[in-house]
């Protein structure tokens, strides 16, 4: 239907053409002969001469015209037989068109026809070549795919496992080789004092009838003392000496030098006491303030608040194991911001940690948390950042360290403790205690092995487990913990890590 409306469209354009042509000639000749009609007609009126002429050329102007008409008509039927002609080629072209169009799709449906027959002959071929492959291997199909897999699997894990291997041991050799350059040059660069601080807690007396005049009338002068100052003042029959006794060494201090101060000006009594005992508590606060600030500035550390500088400062009066804390971490900082500066990471955040990392010894309040869950909460009330607060608390890794700054104050720490004379304790002693602490833990049925590390603050236990089954071990656990504190005297607390593991060993000949 479409190719006759293609065939039929220029035909019915062409005629169309000439009909309105046709029409047109026959417009313009009724045209001219109502003009010729009126030029008669004044012709008539005019001069009765002319109308002869007149008409003649009428006839004349109309057989022209005529003839025109008849030219272009001529012209057209000549047109029209072209596009006749063209038109029929056309038909034919699309015959043959058509005709090979049948042809190819006769042809197609005979190939897809072939192939489908050839596709259903392999699926049965190929059915009977699985069925024999699995009846020969012994396996399905499913079978020997995850046989494949398994093997690639293995392949691949082994070739990684070596490649990882050789990796981690290159790793480890360039960065122990680092590691000591790093520490090497850092310990020599660091040049402190290494004689260790012992707090002195007895005062000279210029004679023993002093002693009568410090007790005072019914003992009047000591209870005011020891009220005031909150530490016991022992007097006993050690010739010209008092013993004060007191945990925090701050009231001890402040007792100290008020008893100098009042051997010294003679006037012992309730009053005087007490006026002394302001004064001097006064004059220690400031001194509090004035180390702690001293101690950021010989550091260079800024923007400290006023409680962090005060709590600092406390640590002038502290010691540990003979070392005093404040000493103890300035020099923690120097090392940190030294080891920072080699090893690329930011120096005044672990200068800012280290310095603040032994502040929990130094709190005034009485609580069963380590020193450094202290400290690290203590950091977060004074707004210290969360980078800092992680380094306090992990220092002894009771947290996990979450920057590199955390580390170095790690190893900083562990560097300023351990160097000569340091500290106080010596090394029969310290290996005594850890040796007590793993007896302690090795003497309960099902426990392997016990390793007390990090100096004795945790204790990791190897437990069998084939003697303790897993719903026992946090009993076993809370039975160790029990038996450590009632058999052996250590600082702060000591975390207990169990281990139950099943290991398997198999040997291939």
């Amino acid at each position: 239907m479409t190719t006759i409306m293609f065939i039929l469209l220029p035909i019915v354009g062409i005629v169309l053409g000439w009909i309105i042509r046709w029409l047109y000639a026959r417009f313009q000749l009724s045209a001219s002969e109502q003009k010729a009609e009126r030029v008669k007609q004044d012709a008539i009126k005019e001069a009765e001469a002319q109308k002869k002429e007149i008409l003649l050329e009428a006839k004349d102007e109309l057989i022209r015209e005529r003839n025109q008409q008849e030219r272009e008509n001529r012209e057209r039927r000549i047109e029209i037989q072209r596009y006749e002609s063209r038109v029929s080629k056309k038909e034919e072209l699309l015959d043959k068109r058509a005709a090979d169009y049948d042809k190819q799709e006769k042809e197609y449906a005979e190939r897809v026809a072939a192939m489908e027959k050839r596709e259903a002959v392999m699926q049965l071929q190929e059915e009977q070549y699985r069925k024999e492959l699995e009846r020969i291997s012994g396996l399905s199909v499913q079978e020997a795919k995850n046989l494949i897999i398994k093997n690639l699997e293995n392949d691949a894990r082994h070739d990684a496992q070596a490649l990882l291997n050789k990796v981690e041991q290159d790793a480890q050799l360039a960065a122990e080789k680092k590691a000591r350059d790093i520490l090497v040059t850092t310990i020599q660069r660091i040049a402190t004092e290494t004689t260790s601080d012992i707090t002195v807690t007895t005062v000279s007396l210029p004679s023993d009838e002093m002693k009568g005049r410090i007790i005072g009338r019914e003992g009047r002068n000591i209870r005011t003392l020891e009220t005031l100052t909150g530490v016991d003042i022992i007097i006993d029959d050690t010739p010209e000496a008092v013993v004060i006794s007191c945990f925090d060494p701050v009231r001890k201090e402040i007792a100290k030098v008020s008893l100098e101060r009042l051997i010294a000006d003679g006037r012992i009594h309730p009053a005087r006491i007490e006026e002394i005992v302001q004064k001097v508590t006064r004059e220690v606060q400031q001194k509090i303030y004035e180390e702690g600030e001293k101690a950021l500035f010989d550091l260079g550390i800024h923007n400290m608040n006023t409680d962090s500088v005060i709590a600092l400062g406390r640590l002038y009066f502290r010691t540990s194991y003979g070392q005093n804390v404040l000493t103890h971490s300035k020099e923690v900082a120097l090392l940190s911001g030294m080891l920072a500066s080699e090893l690329g990471a930011n120096r005044e955040l672990a200068k800012r940690a280290a310095i603040l990392h032994d502040i929990g010894k130094g709190a005034e309040n009485d609580s069963d948390q380590n020193h450094a869950e202290v400290g690290a909460e203590m950091a977060r009330k004074m707004g210290e950042e969360p980078k800092v607060i992680n380094a306090i608390g992990a220092h002894h890794n009771d947290i996990e360290p979450a920057s590199l700054e955390a580390v170095i104050v790690q190893i900083a720490d562990a560097i300023s403790a351990s160097r000569p004379g340091a500290r106080r304790e010596t090394v029969d002693n310290y290996v005594k205690r850890l040796e007590n602490l793993e007896e302690v833990a090795e003497h309960f049925p099902g426990v392997e092995k016990a390793y007390a590390i990090q100096a004795g603050r945790e204790l990791r236990i190897l437990v069998n487990n084939e003697k303790v089954p897993e719903q026992q071990v946090k009993e076993l656990a809370r039975s160790i913990a029990k038996q450590i504190e009632s058999d052996l005297k250590y600082p702060g607390r000591i975390k207990l890590t169990m281990i139950r593991e099943t290991r398997i060993i198999e040997y291939a000949r």
